[in-house]
């Protein structure tokens, strides 16, 4: 059935209307879709400390082996095996009667020596008389004069032996040398020990204080006097605290003593050392532990919140700020490390840029934004 001419007219004409609407429809949506609203903060340089955490070992403060220094036998233990010594306290009490003897004898020579000498020079004072008055001759004289200072010199020598026979027989009496917990004994009464004998007969070690030697990369060493030189570091505190090998920390703080100035060749660590109070007596020589301290601080250093830093495909590490016009502008980065829940920014960000942290998913480089402070 044919429509009349006015009709099809008016149908043609709503055809090329909806025509008309469909091809203007992308560019209206185009001009009509909206900037994307992302979040931001703003970055601030500041000196941030750098918190290391670095295995270490404990070491007594001090340590003695404590040997004989006269041979005899073993008479007496009088100590108990782990317990608390003082030093001066008489552990070991060795057979005393040979030094007893030597003792003995050493007064007898040195009588003997005492009375020669006086005899020796009662003769040269009466030689010297005589020469005055030439009874005697002047090599007569001198031979006296030479036998007394001979007599003198063996005098003296007795004396030396007698003060060696006196301590001889003190070193009978094996005493602590130092305060501290001594450990078990390896001799028994009965046994024969040799003076300065190879093997100790027992040690003690001074566990309070107790120290922690901490091992340092040699390589993150020489970084951080690097940057102590170039005004990139400062250094902040010496207080040290502790990690235990049951994870729980304790509850003492230490502080930092020193670095050794050798490297070790077998790991190439430097080995740090810190001193720590160990009233309880709960730090043993040889436990593993963790030691966390910050000696230098970052000086003028960005902190970035984790959120706005990204990977690219290559592994790279990129940020995005709120940039001139703006617009969103890609940054590449480098983060050392991280500080908490930030990063540590050494390159690619500066004091006062604004740093996107939300809405990261809806914007490119390049595209305008619509900034919202965090």
């Amino acid at each position: 059935m044919l429509l009349p001419m006015t009709m099809r007219a008016g149908i043609a004409v709503l055809l090329g209307l909806l025509c008309a609407c469909v091809r203007d429809a992308p560019g209206a949506a185009a001009r009509e879709k909206p900037v994307p609203e992302v979040g931001y903060v703003v970055l601030e340089s500041k000196a941030v400390p750098l918190q290391l955490e670095l295995p270490g070992r404990t070491a007594a403060f001090e340590v003695s082996e404590v040997r004989p220094q006269v041979s005899g036998i073993i008479q007496q233990r009088l100590f108990t095996e782990g317990a608390l010594v003082q030093a001066g306290d008489v552990l070991y009490r060795i057979d005393p009667r040979v030094s007893q003897s030597a003792l003995g004898q050493a007064r007898a020579d040195l009588a003997s020596a005492t009375a020669t000498r006086n005899a020796e020079r009662a003769r040269a004072d009466r030689f010297a008389k005589l020469a005055e008055s030439g009874v005697v001759s002047q090599q007569d004289l001198l031979d006296a004069q030479a036998n007394a200072d001979a007599a003198g010199a063996s005098a003296l020598r007795a004396q030396a032996v007698l003060e060696t026979a006196t301590v001889n027989l003190g070193f009978t009496k094996v005493t602590a040398p130092i305060t501290g917990r001594i450990g078990r004994s390896v001799v028994t009464p009965g046994a024969l020990v040799t003076a300065s004998q190879a093997q100790p007969l027992t040690t003690i070690q001074k566990l309070d204080p107790i120290f922690v030697d901490i091992q340092q990369s040699s390589s993150a060493l020489l970084s951080f006097r690097r940057q102590l030189a170039g005004g990139g570091l400062a250094r902040t505190s010496t207080v040290v605290s502790l990690i235990l090998e049951d994870g729980s920390r304790y509850p003492y703080e230490g502080v930092l003593e020193f670095a050794e100035s050798v490297v070790d060749p077998g790991t190439g660590t430097v080995t740090v050392r810190a001193r720590f109070p160990n009233p309880e007596a709960l730090l043993l020589p040889g436990m593993y532990v963790r030691a966390t301290f910050s000696p230098v601080a970052a000086q003028r250093a960005i902190l970035a919140p984790q959120q706005g830093i990204t990977r690219d495909v290559k592994g790279n590490a990129t940020a995005m700020v709120v940039g001139e016009a703006s617009k969103a502008e890609l940054r590449t980065v480098v983060t050392e490390r991280t500080v908490g829940d930030q990063w540590l920014v050494t390159s690619g960000l500066r004091d006062g840029d604004r740093l996107i942290v939300e809405g990261l998913s809806k914007i490119q480089p390049g595209q305008p934004v619509r900034a919202v402070a965090q």
